[in-house]
């Protein structure tokens, strides 16, 4: 298979994390006879610093004209704590979104046994924890209408959706629950908002299509505590834009780490894979930051295009990075390996996946291993 792939690096860590996915990728190429071929190009801070702009047309029109995106990361502090600024890192990422018609965002939500330990909450309540987040993701509060008085005293930012914006999103989170366990959560506030009324009026009447999976619904500000409390009782979550940004980063301390979760945001024609993590500024350079979420977007591309025997290497090569400790600081705080030494480890390992002689734990240190 020949696959044209937009890299976008982004800002901070992004080309670091970046850089390890591409690895994955290289070596999944020579392995198994594909060929990926990758053109970088401006999204984020760093598009504004040189050209004013967080989504140049040259970096658009390269995505509207490739097989798929890989996306690092954007953000900037100087724009973060700027309320004054006019032009934003996250301009371009909604931009690229509706450009590209990008209105399903799924994020896997699953603990590795060997990281059990690293996640904040207890063992028993988080093993066995497997599902899903479907985040619509070209509406609601984020793409409505925004509004400040001359004064800036006074704003809003309108949420608005419509029938044929969840009716897509809900078919493709009731098919996912189809493959699963069959169960499907809708998540809103549908006790307050007028646009989450709508969303269980049409969800209800998709859900009629699909009598083998079964249907319930919980308020936004109670399922963010089910998350903690339960998480294994969920199957597959849908949700509207906002709260699905929040629920999803919540998620992520059932893993350990957000430098864990990947993500794809589909549209009709194009798809998008990232880690769901920031720009992580404070650790640019510094060879700390955890690539294994960005080398697992790698593994959901991989299997976006049917080459599911492939991702399911790349997988295996992240469980045998963790089952080894070859992880960054976030998941072990005295790791002497770095972002690197990650991508290293899990690229090698995809060349001589039935060579475990490479993996025995006394040689995987920095400057010992063969593999890295």
């Amino acid at each position: 298979m020949n696959l044209k792939i937009a890299v976008l690096p982004g800002d901070g860590i992004g080309p670091e994390v970046i850089l390890q996915a591409k690895k994955a990728l290289y070596a999944i190429g020579e392995v198994y006879n594909h060929e990926f071929v990758f053109e970088e190009a401006l999204m984020g801070a760093v598009a504004i610093d040189k050209t004013g702009n967080p989504l140049p047309e040259q970096t658009l029109n390269l995505c509207l004209n490739t097989d798929a995106v890989l996306l690092g990361a954007i953000g900037d502090p100087k724009y973060d704590n700027n309320p004054n600024a006019k032009v934003r890192p996250e301009q371009g990422l909604l931009k690229l979104r509706k450009e590209l018609g990008l209105f399903a965002n799924i994020r896997p939500i699953k603990p590795y046994k060997a990281l059990i330990e690293a996640s904040p909450l207890k063992r028993e309540i988080i093993e066995g924890a497997d599902f899903t987040i479907f985040r619509e993701l070209t509406g609601g509060a984020y793409f409505g209408a925004k509004t400040l008085n001359e004064e800036g005293t006074h704003a809003s930012d309108l949420c608005e959706y419509s029938e044929e914006e969840i009716t897509r999103i809900a078919h493709l989170a009731f098919k996912s629950a189809q493959k699963r366990r069959k169960k499907l959560t809708l998540v809103d506030k549908a006790n307050v908002l007028e646009t989450s009324r709508l969303w269980r009026k049409v969800v209800q009447k998709v859900s009629e299509e699909y009598s083998d999976v079964a249907l319930d619904f919980l308020f936004v500000d109670n399922a963010a505590m089910q998350l903690i409390l339960n998480p294994k009782q969920f199957d597959v979550i849908l949700t509207e834009n906002l709260f699905g940004d929040i629920l999803s980063d919540e998620a992520s301390v059932i893993t350990g780490s957000i430098g864990l979760l990947p993500s794809v945001s589909l549209g009709e024609k194009n798809a998008l894979f990232e880690p769901i993590h920031g720009s992580y500024p404070q650790a640019k350079g510094k060879n700390i930051a955890n690539p294994i979420a960005s080398i697992l977007a790698a593994a959901l591309l991989l299997e976006h295009f049917g080459l599911t025997k492939e991702a399911h290497v790349v997988y295996k090569a992240v469980e045998k990075a963790i089952e080894y400790k070859v992880v960054t600081v976030d998941l072990k705080p005295d790791s002497k390996f770095g972002t690197n030494e990650v991508g290293e480890f899990v690229s090698n390992f995809i060349f001589s996946k039935d060579d475990l002689l490479y993996f025995n734990n006394d040689n995987v240190s920095i400057g010992q291993s063969t593999i890295v």
